[in-house]
């Protein structure tokens, strides 16, 4: 009878332990950084010969960042399909926010590659000494509002998220909230226009927008899932000025897979 309590104690011992390490491995979450975090955007597509350099571009500036200082995104917009080629991660509303960023900063003409950091656009982002510069202007400065997303296991291979925003004092009154799902290690042969010929790599492609929505006595919370790749899918959440564009903080949960 001992021999057999002691064997039912191990086993129990054993599925509590399996199902904390479950646990650590499924749930996961990520705050924002004490300091204004810089998103980068870059706007592209798979019909601009002069598109893949800024791609290689944003791949190595995600391989060698840090999460705290830089969240950048590719938005990949739709204005060079044509009958020769038709990018696959193009999405209207990536041309409807570049135009209304170009608009905000005086701008008539939208064209890629084009980078916007902070909601700004920064038409010297090639030189390392002036993307640097804006980035750490930047993180200089204290953010006006928190942002923390979660994630869980939900349908099988899939993890549902939930990003929440919380204003601090001065955030303005026309503040938004997005929330963007991308996605890494993404490969295109092109078999037609200005890449033709071309093999092209992509890494954190916007595949999922969500947004916006206004922060409501201060508050706010989006939601969405994806598929549970940790190397290929991770969440951006962010907040910006409605009026003017000016990203405010972000927050990037990076990865949450099995």
């Amino acid at each position: 009878m001992r021999a057999l309590s002691f064997w039912f104690a191990s086993v129990l011992v054993s599925l509590c332990a399996a199902t904390a390490n479950a646990a650590s491995i499924n749930m996961c979450s990520a705050s924002s950084p004490a300091h204004r975090a810089a998103l980068v955007e870059l706007y592209t597509s798979e019909g601009c010969n002069s598109c893949p350099p800024a791609d290689n571009w944003l791949s190595a500036l995600d391989h060698a960042r840090k999460t705290s200082t830089i969240v950048p995104l590719a938005l990949h917009v739709d204005y060079w399909d044509n009958w020769a080629w038709k990018d696959r991660f193009a999405q209207a509303a990536f041309t409807t926010r570049q135009q209304q960023l170009t608009s905000n900063g005086g701008g008539h003409v939208v064209y890629t590659p084009e980078v916007f950091v902070g909601g700004n656009e920064l038409r010297s982002w090639s030189s390392n000494a002036s993307f640097e510069s804006r980035i750490q202007q930047l993180n200089s400065e204290t953010p006006l509002a928190d942002i923390h997303i979660d994630g869980r296991p939900s349908a099988p291979g899939h993890i549902a998220f939930n990003a929440s925003f919380a204003a601090r004092k001065s955030l303005p009154d026309d503040a938004v909230a997005y929330a963007a799902v991308y996605e890494n290690q993404l490969v295109s042969a092109v078999k037609g226009g200005e890449n033709n010929g071309a093999t092209l790599h992509h890494d954190r492609v916007v595949r999922q927008w969500i947004g916006p929505i206004r922060l409501t006595g201060g508050h706010a919370q989006l939601s969405g899932d994806y598929a549970s790749d940790a190397m290929r899918f991770g969440v951006v959440a962010f907040v910006e000025r409605g009026t003017s564009g000016e990203v405010l903080q972000v927050a990037e949960l990076a990865s949450c897979g099995e």
